[in-house]
């Protein structure tokens, strides 16, 4: 495949498959046709554009740099390769490919590898120590774009037919390797953002943020009385800027009289951003607003979530009753989910496992409340059945082990009892409340309770006896009543599950790039859109939750000044291809809601970056001049309010996951926690450190190193030592 020109390209794949190898080695391939993303655009086909060339140049260079480090990447063998059944040549190479479970291997990273959908790999015959083995005589560069991964079968499509197919298939040994080198994920989602159909090229809210000039507040609605408008928010301990920012989204969501509006939210460090986030979510969602909150990453989005979902459990009206308007979506894998119990209740995927069983056609909520009314009103019958089926070999069950008659019906009834109570939580818990009423579930309470009080008598006399048989009467009118009045859908597809749990939810989390999924999902429409740490996302990320129909409002949260979005290519980032939107409607004079006292920092910390950077404008919060926020762990010049060291013979290396660490940093950062831990132990003061670290591996090896140093004490607050090692996003 020849080099595509930028402006002619399908897709962002085939620009990237019609790449020669010496393209892909070639830093300076687009240089010259990046051109400056402007601050105002004439119009929104010359703002989706102006994003293309430097998105493109920023996955060449991501492209370059894996390829540079190929002697580290993880590589897999190929078990097997089929052509597929859509297989078009000779434009649309696409093979089902297996590969080989990985043996014994010195790199680090194999284990830790999982492939999946939006991996581009390449294919070679050799396993690669250098470029020149991506193209050797027999077998020339081919590239791999992974579309879907199912039970370890790899469906991918190729940028070259793959000529040793047939040999393979014929159980010749040939040696074919899958070098992973980068996802492309994001950057496919972000380039078809940049190329939407003409629908969603114009909406409103895009027009909004490509023009100049900034948006009024509606005056009519600005008038209103607050307390009318807005659930209590007083309880809170917010100050007048949190709560003012909080009044402001809301007064400008139920505005009828304009539509389209983008605020701006700055928040600096330490000044509540997220518990006032939180709270603007849960006063939406009591207000009944369908809101997705979008971050750029899973950290972010997790924390915020669970930040929520704190404040949401002490309004809940019965146990978990309400979390089915909750939602948060994403890969489980990429969000630890098995490390996030808390957020177990709202995990799109969790919920929809929960709600399968209880729609089961055989023994969900239909079926199994069915077959307690039909037990409860006629065990004879039903055991006279029973016993005809197994004299007939129809039920294997029982085939072996024949009951009496009050052996089958305790049985049976177990086991309906059973199937009905993990419905009844699951149900309350994961619907939304849109599906069921809170009288339903008082309903079904009410049906447990008196089920629980046929169960007890059942073990304590015979069937006949006169108490079970009125505990019998006194529940089946109410199990039949639910019956008639409320019936779960009886769905064959997953998918469809899914979409329901989308289209009632009120409160959406995901990931900025993950939002495209609801695209593809054809959710119903969404009134809100809050992307929080805005200022760390890129505006062309920007456009995929942007473009959701249906939104009314945009609320960007971040704070321009703090790290923004990072950038791998030299000539991507001088061509302002980092910038979030967030910062380009400052520059344009666009006005942002302050959040002006903090309450983290002692004034001895503080009082550098509020000077450096924020204009002195932000305010010591009363709590952390108290004398007892000021707290001297260990003595000496170097332990201050702040304090730089210089790790001068340090060398970086690469380590988990590709990510980069440096080892003689790790050593210092542990040595000044043993000395803090060795302070702790004689003063017995409690401690709780925070370790950042900009990069995955180093947080990685700083974890493992204190783990083997400290055992339980890093990871658990109740010693009163506590340790957390994060990302720059992870506190």
């Amino acid at each position: 495949m020849d080099n595509i020109g930028l402006g002619t390209a399908a897709s962002l794949i085939d620009l990237v498959f019609s790449w020669s190898i010496q393209d892909a080695l070639n830093p300076i391939l687009y240089k010259g046709q990046i051109k400056k993303i402007p601050t105002t655009f004439t119009s929104t086909a010359h703002y989706y554009s102006s994003f293309v060339a430097p998105l493109v140049e920023e996955t060449h260079a991501d492209l370059l740099s894996a390829m540079s480090r190929l002697s580290r990447v993880p590589s897999y063998q190929l078990h097997s390769i089929e052509s597929e059944t859509n297989y078009r040549a000779p434009t649309d190479f696409s093979y089902k490919i297996v590969l080989r479970k990985p043996g014994n291997s010195n790199q680090t990273d194999v284990v830790t590898y999982k492939p999946q959908a939006g991996d581009l790999a390449a294919l070679t015959d050799v396993k690669p120590t250098c470029i020149s083995d991506l193209n050797r005589p027999k077998m020339p560069y081919i590239l791999a774009y992974v579309q879907s991964v199912d039970d370890g079968k790899l469906s991918v499509r190729s940028s070259k037919p793959i000529m040793i197919e047939q040999d393979m298939q014929r159980n010749k040994h040939i040696d074919l390797f899958f070098v992973y080198l980068i996802n492309l994920t994001t950057n496919v989602r972000i380039w078809n953002a940049l190329h939407p159909n003409p629908i969603l090229a114009d909406l409103p809210i895009i027009n909004k943020v490509i023009q100049t000039n900034d948006e009024k507040e509606c005056a009519v609605c600005l008038s209103e009385n607050d307390s009318v408008m807005i659930p209590s928010i007083k309880s809170y301990n917010l100050n007048d800027s949190q709560e003012a920012a909080i009044t402001s989204c809301i007064k400008t969501w139920r505005c009828n009289h304009q539509n389209g509006h983008v605020k701006l939210i700055w928040g600096p460090p330490g000044t509540g951003k997220t518990k006032t986030v939180g709270l603007l979510l849960l006063v939406l969602l009591r207000m009944k607003c369908r809101t997705i909150t979008c971050a750029p990453t899973l950290i972010a989005v997790m924390e915020l979530a669970s930040r929520v979902m704190r404040l949401v459990s002490g309004t809940l009206e019965y146990e978990t009753y309400g979390l089915g308007d909750i939602v948060l979506f994403g890969s489980s894998e990429r969000m630890g989910m098995d490390d996030h119990e808390n957020l177990l209740h709202v995990f799109l995927d969790y919920r929809v496992e929960m709600l399968n069983k209880c729609f089961s056609p055989s023994t969900g909520w239909n079926a199994s409340l069915s077959s307690m009314i039909d037990l409860l009103e006629d065990p004879r019958g039903q055991y006279g059945r029973s016993v005809t089926h197994r004299e007939l070999g129809i039920n294997q069950d029982e085939m072996d082990d024949p009951l009496s008659l009050g052996g089958f019906i305790k049985k049976r009834f177990f086991q309906y009892n059973e199937q009905l109570k993990f419905c009844v939580v699951n149900l309350y818990t994961h619907l939304p409340t849109a599906r069921i009423s809170l009288q339903v579930v008082t309903d079904m309470m009410v049906a447990l309770y008196l089920l629980r009080s046929v169960e007890t008598l059942l073990n304590r006399y015979d069937y006949g006896d006169e108490r079970l048989s009125t505990a019998t009467k006194t529940c089946l009118p109410v199990l039949e009543s639910l019956a008639r009045s409320f019936r779960v859908p009886e769905y064959i597809h997953k998918f469809m599950i899914k979409n329901l749990c989308l289209d009632n939810a009120y409160l959406l989390f995901c990931t900025a790039s993950s939002s495209s999924k609801l695209h593809t999902e054809r959710t119903q429409e969404l009134d809100l859109l809050v992307i929080d740490e805005a200022a760390q996302l890129k505006e062309c990320e920007s456009t995929i939750p942007f473009q959701l129909p249906g939104l009314r409002q945009v609320v960007l949260v971040g704070d321009e000044r703090q790290l923004p979005a990072m950038i791998r290519s030299k000539i991507s980032g001088e061509a302002e291809f980092g910038r979030s939107m967030f910062e380009r409607l400052v520059l344009l004079g666009k006005k942002k809601h302050l959040f002006n006292v903090q309450y983290r920092m002692h004034p001895a910390i503080s009082s550098f970056p509020n000077k450096e950077f924020y204009d002195g404008l932000i305010m010591d919060a009363p709590m952390v001049k108290h004398r007892s926020h000021e707290k001297v762990f260990l003595h000496g010049n170097m332990y201050g309010a702040y304090s730089f060291i210089n790790t001068a013979y340090g060398k970086e290396q690469f380590g988990h996951l590709l990510s980069k660490m440096n080892m003689v940093e790790v050593a210092v950062v542990c040595s000044i926690v043993g000395i803090l831990f060795k302070e702790f132990n004689a003063t017995k003061q409690r401690v709780s450190i925070g370790v950042i670290s900009p990069y995955a591996a180093q947080v990685h090896a700083i974890e493992e190193k204190l783990k083997q140093t400290y055992s339980g004490c890093c990871s658990s607050s109740d010693s009163g030592f506590s340790v957390r090692v994060r990302s720059v996003d992870g506190f």
